[in-house]
């Protein structure tokens, strides 16, 4: 590999005539070159790689006639790109050169080989860039890696156009992408050294290299086998199957199987740079003259098995079948009745055969999938039975059973519904409607069930499930927000709060929904106000239809609190809103009402009246409030209560501006109304009292 190199740095003068016994400090005359040095600058290599690059050219140089009318260098570096670094004309001394390479800054990137001998061939090697006519034209490619892109066709442009290419790859170069770049013969063109020391070696050597003798011919050199000559120099080399000492002089015999250099199976002989393969006793050497085999004994015929011969290290033993053991006298093999012994796990029956079992069941029963229990067989849930309500098994029989409320016929399988109003004490304040097998309560109209089930009340004091929806967006602003709290208090204040009256839930809502606190959670209005105040301000977007969906979905669900239908507990939402909603809420404001949620509809400021009413249950004009500015919403807060409570309301129900004079006027008539009743009340109490009065005076 050194003498190829040699050769190389020798072809880079270009058929110069060494000058024998040359001094340390005198170079070698060559004719003229124009040679440019292609470096491969890629990511791969390493900093320091790339100072011993940049000394290997440096070294080259200083052993060449560098001048404009001389030895011409040019340097081009590349990566993913490629850059000239100085031209052919541009340096005409070596110490300029020197400097110029010196300052040359790695690219660092990919290694397109290709692409760079194109830019040499069109860029570097041309009148303008100092290429002089009739001179031979050099290339030296340095590399360390394999090329990215494709060398073959551009270098043969390359060398048709008469350009000597060089390649020197360094460790782990390709060597068949050497071989594409550079010119032929290949054994004089393309190296492949080890390391990037050897290059910076080899660069130092350079001038005693081109200038040297045949030392192996003309001085004792002292090797003791082979001695290889090159210009200026020599080394010691070694017969095949030996390796050069210490010394660099003397051989000793190489040791293969020492070395770990083989690859038989069992054992190594070795002989001087070879070795021989063997095996151990007991075993056969295979075809391959590497792996080894057992012998056989099982197949030399005098075994007397009773099932299996197995052969082991110089002798056999016998195996028996799966199911069978084998006897003491270690060769007759008997079945194994696991049943027999006991080794089963078989809820019932246990079936052996030879090292196995399965199992069954007895009548009336089913083996499961776990092949060893068994269940009795349900006729009731196979659907083999004629009974009209409720079937009991047993395993293979059933019975026939009616449900609660109902009467087994005298067939032993039909029922008959009894009459549970008629029948049973239902309780029931003021109706009993019967259903099939059951009955429930009703109440007069304008009163509620309350949680017994059988009791009427009035609004105050029944039960109710509130859902309180509060906009929380960026154009409410906090001080508002602070104010719409309050608000929700007051709607609370109107409550009868309890686990087992009325329960509030509060969700807030903006570009996302959150539940601040679901209708299980809290059991007093003091808990609810107190928990609300806490409540966070969201900001960000309007999504008034995504709330509305999270009340349906979740907020009403009994995981959250809501009390089931059959309870008849009422459903009722309240949406807050102080702008238009930046999605959809047709869908969810008609499923909300569709699935029996009482929806009301506050809004403020910029709030859209036709979103509001259509969120708003019927008839509209009740369920649906707006007011332009924060400060009046505590007057809805009051209506809002007599609306929901429409016994203690009188009617109520209209909100308008509470700052205009027609609305101060219709409040004060209003609470004039309100007053003139609860007097006429009052005076019907007081003439009752004295009637009783009167009646106890009378007894005495």
């Amino acid at each position: 590999m050194k003498m190829r190199l040699v050769f190389l740095l020798l072809t880079l003068v270009v058929l110069v005539a060494a000058r024998p016994k040359a001094g340390p400090k005198q170079k070698c005359k060559s004719g003229p070159v124009d040679l440019v040095f292609l470096i491969d600058s890629s990511r791969s290599v390493r900093p320091h790689e790339f100072e011993t690059m940049r000394k290997f050219m440096i070294d080259i140089l200083s052993t060449l006639d560098i001048g404009l009318n001389a030895t011409r260098v040019g340097v081009v570096q590349y990566s993913s790109q490629v850059r000239t670094e100085f031209s052919l004309k541009a340096h005409a001394k070596l110490d300029t050169m020197v400097k110029g390479i010196n300052e040359i800054i790695p690219l660092a990137q990919g290694t397109m080989t290709g692409l760079a001998i194109k830019f040499v061939m069109d860029t570097a090697f041309v009148a303008e860039e100092g290429d002089r006519p009739k001179v031979p034209n050099v290339v030296v490619i340095v590399t360390d890696g394999r090329p990215q892109d494709r060398v073959a066709e551009v270098a043969i442009e390359a060398r048709e156009k008469g350009i000597e290419i060089f390649a020197v790859g360094v460790a782990r170069a390709d060597m068949a992408s050497l071989r594409a770049m550079a010119s032929p013969p290949f054994e004089d063109h393309v190296f492949l050294v080890e390391s990037f020391d050897l290059i910076h070696q080899f660069g130092l050597q350079f001038q005693d290299k081109l200038c040297g003798v045949d030392l192996c011919v003309e001085s004792k050199h002292g090797c003791e086998q082979i001695c290889e000559s090159s210009p200026g120099s020599f080394h010691c080399l070694c017969l095949p199957g030996y390796s050069l000492n210490e010394d660099g002089k003397t051989c000793a015999a190489i040791d293969l199987c020492a070395e770990g250099k083989h690859d038989c199976e069992q054992i190594c002989n070795a002989s001087p740079g070879v070795f021989t393969c063997d095996c151990s006793a007991g075993y056969k050497l295979n075809d391959d003259k590497k792996s080894c085999t057992m012998i056989d004994f099982c197949s030399f015929g005098n075994h007397s098995c009773d099932h299996e011969c197995v052969s082991v290290l110089n002798g056999y033993h016998c195996r028996c079948q799966e199911g069978h053991r084998l006897l003491e006298n270690g060769k007759t093999c008997q079945a194994i009745d696991l049943c027999a012994e006991g080794k089963h796990d078989c809820e019932q029956i246990c079936i052996s055969a030879p090292g196995v079992f399965t199992c069954d069941c007895n009548a009336g029963y089913t083996l499961n999938d776990d092949k060893k229990a068994c269940t009795p067989i349900d006729l009731c849930a196979e659907g083999k039975h004629d009974c009209e309500q409720i079937c009991i098994s047993a395993p293979g029989v059933f019975t026939c059973d009616c449900n609660k409320g109902f009467k087994l016929n005298k067939d032993k399988k039909t029922c008959t519904d009894m009459d549970m109003c008629n029948t049973v004490k239902h309780g029931c304040e003021h109706q009993c409607v019967n259903t099939p097998g059951s009955f429930y309560c009703i109440c007069p109209e304008g009163q509620l069930l309350q949680e017994d089930g059988k009791s009427c009340g009035t609004c105050k004091s029944a039960n109710i499930d509130l859902v309180l929806l509060i906009d929380g967006s960026k154009s409410v602003r906090p001080q508002n927000f602070e104010l719409v709290k309050k608000f929700v208090n007051q709607v609370v204040d109107s409550l009868d709060v309890s686990a087992h009256g009325t329960r509030v839930g509060f969700v807030q809502y903006s570009s996302r929904v959150r539940t601040e606190f679901p209708l299980n959670m809290y059991h007093t209005a003091a808990e609810i106000k107190a928990a609300v105040m806490k409540v966070d301000y969201m900001e960000k977007g309007t999504m008034t239809g995504l709330a509305l969906k999270h009340m349906l979905e979740n907020s009403f669900s009994e995981s959250e609190g809501a009390r089931p239908l059959d309870r008849n507990i009422p459903r009722i939402g309240l949406v807050f809103t102080d702008g238009r909603s930046q999605d959809d809420i047709t869908e969810f404001a008609k499923k909300a009402k569709e699935a029996g949620i009482t929806m009301y509809a506050v809004g403020v400021g910029k709030a859209v009246e036709d979103e509001l009413r259509e969120i708003a249950s019927e008839p509209t004009e009740k369920h649906f409030y707006y007011t332009t500015d924060f400060s009046a919403i505590s007057t809805i807060a009051e209506n809002l209560k007599l609306n929901i409570c429409p016994a203690e309301s009188q009617g109520e129900i209209e909100v308008k501006d509470p700052c205009a004079c027609e609305s101060l006027v219709e409040f004060q008539q209003a609470t004039m109304s309100s007053l003139e009743q609860l007097t006429q009340k009052l005076s019907a109490m007081t003439a009752r009292l004295e009637q009783l009065e009167n009646q106890l005076l009378s007894k005495k």
